[in-house]
């Protein structure tokens, strides 16, 4: 692949962003160098193609594309070479797992390949590779600018400072938010759908270790986990990424052509086959089958909750007692089934925050109200019962340090890891051999240095 990337928000397709007048003129010549940072060309074809991308996908673009565009691959070329110099590499597993995952969205969204071809004008193989290079590339850019910027600390003195220096119109709006409790239930599993899917799992385990087929391909298959689109392979992780029950069991494989026993977690049920350690990290490849609940067991869930909810409106108990006796959401359930937001650790949730199924319920009710019992996806994505208290909505505002002390220590760190970032960026700069072609550096950019007097 060449140093073109593709540049696409992947969360969201959006609409055709406008053209700039002075685009089309500049397209009569393919390959003329615009840049030079160290040994490496930036073509003007690289830029025009990421312009054109950004503009497809609705990106803004903050100021004159032929300035801000080679600016921004220029950095990420210094990223890229830092990442070389400190031997920062990325899982390729996980960057094709994740490229698979995004194109999946894009189906989604579209509705069929053939609508995403002919949105991208790509084919889905060479969407995919350009899709392959860009994500690999960020997720290196990202470990290069944590490993710059882990140590940050911040005292509750220097937010209070921070945020006295903001200017009135620097301080964020804080859209309505809510707190809430919940109680999840476990439907009951028979016995015989557990019985079935480990018969299952042992039958494609002999399989493999007599030789007869391949994990990769029954993984594929037949998994149930996001990792199935890569042959069940989940990359090099230490130890710590994964539940105990399946990391004791994947790490103290040896032999790459044997399959684990099958283990169970709370996802459901595995087995493991060894790819390669290294050190204190293993890739191992896994096939998950998740037991199914049916309409029934689902609904005595929801009726034995229902019964819950009317005892602790009779006062026979209040919502946190019952939650850290009864209920089965690990996550809640010692903290009185107050939900934590895994975005900055507060109580706090905007509405798109919280589960589809939560936010439908909690919309109109009031602070003090229990929800009757419904049916929703954990985050392990099992059906499981549950209801909710809403115990606080707190109105839209403009951010202040009583109210919203995390999100504005937040933005402090933030500012402190732009600021770092930025001192690196331009001694990397000045360190580096740069030079910009005649028509390419009449420019305020970003960054001081890229201008050199050989230039």
């Amino acid at each position: 692949m060449n140093n073109r990337r593709l540049i696409i928000p992947v969360l969201a397709i959006t609409a055709l962003g406008g053209v700039c007048s002075f685009a089309q003129s500049k397209k009569n010549i393919i390959d003329e160098v615009a840049w030079v940072v160290g040994d490496e060309a930036i073509f003007r074809s690289d830029v025009e193609d990421m312009y054109q991308e950004m503009r497809q996908s609705g990106t803004m673009i903050p100021g004159d594309p032929y300035c801000v565009i080679p600016e921004q691959i220029a950095v990420e070329k210094l990223y890229l070479h830092q990442a070389k110099l400190d031997t920062i590499e990325v899982s390729e597993s996980t960057v094709r797992a994740r490229v698979e995952q995004q194109i999946n969205n894009f189906i989604n969204q579209l509705g069929s390949k053939e609508k995403v071809e002919e949105y991208f004008h790509k084919s889905i193989p060479v969407l995919r590779e350009y899709y392959v290079e860009y994500m690999r590339n960020n997720a290196i850019v990202q470990e290069v600018q944590k490993s710059l910027t882990e140590g940050i600390k911040v005292t509750p003195n220097e937010v209070r400072k921070y945020f006295d220096s903001l200017p009135a119109d620097s301080v964020p709006y804080v859209p309505m938010k809510v707190e809430t409790q919940i109680i999840t239930m476990n439907p009951n599993i028979p016995r015989q759908e557990i019985e079935d899917v480990k018969a299952r799992l042992r039958e494609y385990a002999d399989r493999v270790n007599r030789g007869e087929a391949d994990f990769s391909t029954l993984a594929i298959m037949y998994s149930e986990d996001g990792s199935a689109m890569m042959g069940g392979e989940l990359g090099f992780r230490p130890k710590s990424a994964y539940v105990p029950e399946f990391a004791n069991v994947a790490f103290n494989l040896s032999d790459p052509k044997k399959v684990s026993r099958i283990v169970e977690t709370e996802y459901g049920y595995h087995i493991i086959q060894l790819i390669e350690k290294r050190g204190e990290q293993a890739n191992v490849r896994h096939i998950l089958l998740t037991p199914k609940v049916s309409s029934k067991d689902l609904s005595d869930a929801t009726n034995r909750l229902d019964s819950i909810r009317k005892e602790i409106v009779g006062g026979a108990f209040s919502f946190g007692e019952a939650a850290g006796v009864l209920s089965q959401d690990k996550d809640t359930r010692n903290n009185n089934g107050i939900m934590i937001n895994e975005n900055d650790r507060s109580s706090r949730f905007e509405m798109q925050e919280l589960a589809p199924e939560i936010s439908r319920k909690v919309e109109n009710m009031n602070p003090g109200d229990i929800s009757e019992a419904f049916v929703m996806k954990n985050n392990k994505n099992k059906d499981v019962a549950a209801i909710v208290r809403l115990t606080n909505r707190i109105p839209g505002h403009r951010a202040n340090l009583s109210d919203d002390y995390n999100l504005i220590k937040k933005m402090y760190e933030d500012h402190c890891r732009e600021e770092i970032l930025k001192e690196w960026l331009e001694k990397k700069i000045k360190e580096t051999y740069v030079r910009i072609e005649e028509g390419w550096n009449n420019c305020d950019f970003r960054y001081n240095g890229w201008i050199k007097e050989y230039n």
